[in-house]
């Protein structure tokens, strides 16, 4: 969970978006499987850049 945390606080403090989307984009992604830190703060950065 600290991962998910840290990717949380990263793509936040870069994009300033809505916490709570993003709390929710990267719950999926560490629930399915990814737990690298870097890699869930760079396809949530991805993610959001697309909307």
């Amino acid at each position: 969970m600290e991962a998910q945390k840290i990717a949380v606080d990263a793509v936040v403090a870069l994009t300033d978006c809505d916490r709570s989307a993003v709390v929710a984009f990267i719950r999926q992604l560490y629930l399915a499987g990814v737990t690298d830190p870097k890699r869930l703060t760079f396809k949530g950065l991805q993610a959001l850049s697309r909307t």
